[in-house]
């Protein structure tokens, strides 16, 4: 791909995903409208993708990205459901989608059907997640949501592997797959567990910000690069790793933390922007590729794809969910007994996504002896769309069906307390420590600047507090919000004034941009995150 149409993409992706922000319709189905749209424009390029580097160039980072925001502790409580999710749903997934292909859509060969199977199989839970955190579902379903998504590619890349090797010409046996699947799995998490400390150390050890974020971009290509080459699973590789550094990103010193975020959370949005993207602008040359399925029969197909996903995923979640319960009393002894509304919320939120085409695109454009791969645009038509029919119907319609179920809640009171008191306890230790700090003569400060430092760490262990009190009849703010209000207004002011003094050259640019990066400092800790 040149150099001009790329930039035009991420440029054009960028726009039209900041403009869906203000609209009430996703952003994948924007890009995907606006890219079909656009296809059609005489002289846009054709945009087309190596089949060889689509997975080693999404994947990684997309992964690393969800797994450092992910965690460990979450993940491992819920370890039983999440693996029934992301191992056993995936496969028979593929199966059942495979399986249903193969008897409905004539003359498409088993494995074309089992590699559409595995390619639709893995949901991308990132929409349900956010929709899961805005609405305020329990934690335990936003877990086991996210785990799910972590792990299932690992299982559905290496069903689709089996499935592409009998569809070239490579020979492949149920014996063999569920080998090639052990050994991949096994040696995924066992590269990611050699990696992940002499990566943190090196992390740990580089002294400056961008060197250290320069290492994190890397860090994801290389476990999943090193994994593929001996044979084993990158996804898993790059999820170990990045579940290890994300659980221990605390020794990573401020300044990486801060850059990091911004950096990954940047790359994620270039990343998805582009590829639903390319969904709308490849599907042209995909449907006139489509020979003897187009027209009706492809549609057709299509309802059918789509249903089946749906049907599987609450074939599998309600028995997953209540069987072990009634099979191993140790669980019903120390597991409360879930309702039936849980597994709907998760049966409903199997959107696919990026992953699904992602791997689609990767498929091989022809078999070993040469002749093109069998079904191939049929497999890409229907994978997109399955991701765009999910999107459609299941996430724009999951906010309504939590609110319909009215299933409780997180309690942000009870959240806010825990909060507060974790806030004090590190007050009173931090206090215990500067009364230490300040008893030694090396450590001597004026009084103004030893209360200062009181004062700072007074403000931390109140404003939790604060936001627990009564909020004013006027503005409908609390006190914590009018303090971080006030305070950006105090941070603007002086910015504007030293602006002024620059343009007046009272102080030149180097000076400013330093002041500015104080006041930019002072306002990120003044203004929590709220999106």
């Amino acid at each position: 791909m040149d150099a001009l149409p790329l930039l035009l993409l991420v440029a054009g992706g960028a726009a039209v995903a900041g403009a869906a922000r203000r609209l009430p319709v996703p952003a994948p189905l924007l890009l995907v409208a606006v890219g079909l749209a656009v296809s059609y424009v005489p002289g846009v390029p054709t945009y087309t993708l190596d089949p060889h580097i689509v997975l080693p160039l999404l994947l990684p980072p997309l992964l690393y990205t969800a797994a450092t925001d992910s965690s460990y502790l979450d993940l491992r409580a819920q370890l039983r459901p999440i693996m029934l999710l992301s191992v056993g749903y995936v496969l028979f997934a593929t199966l059942a989608v495979g399986w249903v292909a193969y008897l409905v859509v004539p003359d498409l060969p088993l494995t074309s059907a089992l590699v559409l199977g595995a390619v639709v199989a893995p949901p991308d839970a990132v929409a349900a997640t956010a929709v899961a955190r805005r609405i305020g579902l329990p934690s335990r379903i936003i877990t086991i949501l996210q785990g799910e998504s972590l792990v299932n590619d690992a299982t559905a890349i290496t069903a689709y592997k089996v499935a592409v090797a009998a569809a070239v010409g490579e020979g492949a046996s149920w014996s063999g797959g569920l080998r090639e699947f052990v050994l991949a799995a096994v040696g995924g998490i066992g590269i990611g567990l050699l990696l992940m400390v002499p990566l943190h150390w090196l992390r740990t050890h580089l002294r400056e910000a961008l060197l250290q974020n320069t290492l994190s971009l890397l860090i994801p290509f290389v476990a999943y690069g090193v994994a593929e080459q001996l044979g084993a699973s990158g996804v898993l590789a790059v999820v170990v790793v990045a579940l290890y550094l994300g659980h221990r990103a605390w020794q990573v010193d401020f300044a990486t933390r801060l850059q990091e975020e911004a950096v990954w959370r940047m790359v994620a949005f270039i990343l998805e922007t582009a590829v639903f993207a390319l969904i709308g602008l490849q599907l042209p040359v995909v449907l006139r590729g489509l020979g003897p399925y187009s027209g009706e029969r492809a549609a057709w197909y299509a309802v059918g794809v789509f249903l089946v996903v749906v049907a599987a995923r609450f074939a599998w979640v309600y028995p997953a969910t209540f069987l072990p319960r009634l099979l191993f009393p140790h669980i019903r002894a120390r597991e409360s007994n879930p309702t039936w509304r849980g597994p709907a919320v998760i049966g409903w939120a199997g959107m696919r996504g990026v992953v699904s085409m992602a791997i689609a695109f990767s498929i091989p454009e022809a078999l070993h002896d040469g002749r093109p791969f069998p079904a191939r645009n049929l497999v890409l038509f229907l994978t997109f769309t399955t991701v765009i029919g999910t999107l459609v119907l299941q996430g724009l319609s999951l906010p309504k069906l939590i609110r319909l179920l009215r299933m409780p809640g997180r309690d942000e009171h009870e959240q806010t307390l825990a909060e507060a008191q974790a806030q004090a306890q590190a007050s009173r230790a931090a206090e215990q420590r500067l009364d230490e700090l300040l008893s030694d003569e090396r450590n001597a400060l004026p009084g103004p600047l030893a209360d200062r430092l009181r004062a700072v760490m007074e403000r931390r262990r109140n404003a939790v507090w604060e936001r627990l009190g009564a909020v004013n009849p006027v503005t409908g703010e609390n006190a914590d919000d009018t303090y971080r209000r006030l305070a950006r207004k105090m941070i603007e002011t002086e910015r504007s004034v030293f602006v002024r003094l620059r343009d007046g050259r009272y102080i030149d640019d180097e000076m400013l941009r330093t002041l500015l990066r104080r006041l930019d400092l002072e306002e990120a800790a003044a203004y929590r995150e709220t999106t």
